[in-house]
């Protein structure tokens, strides 16, 4: 456990923050003043750093570039009436991180040293995250490797760095989604319960084609059959289902979303059934058909609860209720803002007070 970690600090000579427009804010595309970056060598991870914006120099030879030894993390701090500045549950991340790290062959970081590295570049720019409703400072922590070695092997060297951007919502409307049915997210014994960048990659294609069609995210399903669903594109896949909320159990295809697990932690506090479990496409289909399936979301930290308003299955779309009067993701929603922004307590101590 490291007490208080030595970071050095340099501060930008020009701050950015009155150039930028808190009214507009597309999601990732406007970066605070400062970034964090440390480094990983000889068995150790030093050079702790908070340093202006801006690019980084790197050889084109860096093992990330060639062989994929790269993922990343992704959280929000939020301002409060008061003006105390939280983040939430950045140690959940902290944990999920190392499971990546260790997955792709990569150094863990210390638990500590991940919260203090964020929570020291949060506090630093704290002027940067946006006081508006619906509005957060979006952290996106990451790690890759840097050796410069053409060799099919695991680096001995790497970066990790944070950025922080703020951020408006990351979906404004009622998701058209669609179930797919031929390409494949992650296979079992696979990484797709990691988030490493790769995973994201093959993911392009498959959800352009889907937005071409009119759609605007996917449900993947199970690589062996697809006859499973797995997650949406941005968010785990959640569902009540006669009264039932059900998702997906977590396993090596799928995310431990954060979200996910809050959701479910509300979900078990106020007394609803709860189901963890493989959950078949044809047991959705069949609930949207006979009125059985009383709510669909995406769970994510930068979509928070996305309402699903449509399923598209086999060429077939069913509509689903106004998500304003589902009562379960609403009920989420309204809870999870109010812990999130302050107006309620955290009573699960979910909000690390920066």
């Amino acid at each position: 456990m490291i007490e208080t970690l030595d970071i050095k600090t340099t501060k930008t000579q020009h701050s950015r923050l009155a150039e930028t427009d808190f009214d507009n804010l597309p999601f990732g595309k406007h970066f605070a003043d400062h970034m964090f970056v440390a480094d990983y060598a000889d068995g150790e991870w030093k050079n702790f750093e908070i340093v202006p914006y801006g690019p980084i120099d790197m050889s084109p030879a860096i093992s990330a570039l060639h062989y994929g030894q790269a993922f990343f993390e992704g959280m929000k701090a939020y301002k409060h009436a008061d003006g105390t500045v939280t983040i939430f549950r950045p140690d959940k991340n902290a944990k999920r991180f190392n499971k990546s790290a260790e997955r792709l062959c990569m150094p863990e970081l210390p638990e500590d040293i991940f919260v203090q590295s964020i929570a020291a570049l949060v506090d630093l720019d704290r002027d940067w995250v946006p006081s508006q409703a619906n509005h957060a400072l979006y952290i996106r922590p990451f790690m890759f490797a840097t050796d410069p070695y053409l060799g099919v092997t695991p680096s001995a060297t790497y970066k990790f760095m944070v950025l922080i951007c703020p951020v408006g919502p990351y979906f404004s409307k009622t998701l058209r989604v669609k179930i797919e049915d031929y390409y494949t997210r992650a296979a079992e014994g696979g990484m797709g319960y990691a988030k490493a960048a790769g995973n994201y990659g093959a993911g392009m294609l498959p959800a352009k084609k889907a937005v071409e069609e009119g759609f605007d995210q996917l449900i993947w399903t199970d690589g062996k059959e697809h006859a499973y669903i797995e997650e949406m594109g941005a968010a785990n896949a959640m569902f009540v289902l006669d009264g039932k909320v059900i998702t997906p159990s977590t396993r090596d295809t799928i995310l431990d979303g954060v979200t996910r697990d809050t959701v479910l932690a509300l979900a078990r506090e106020w007394g609803y059934p709860v189901e963890e479990r493989r959950v078949s496409v044809a047991e959705i289909i069949d609930g949207a058909k006979n009125g059985k399936l009383q709510d669909a979301f995406g769970a994510g930290t930068a979509a928070t609860i996305a309402p699903v308003g449509s399923i598209t299955y086999d060429g077939e779309e069913y509509f689903l209720s106004d998500p304003k009067t589902r009562e379960f993701s609403q009920r989420v929603l309204k809870e999870l803002d109010a812990i999130k922004y302050g107006a309620k307590a955290d009573t699960h101590g979910w909000n690390y007070v920066v």
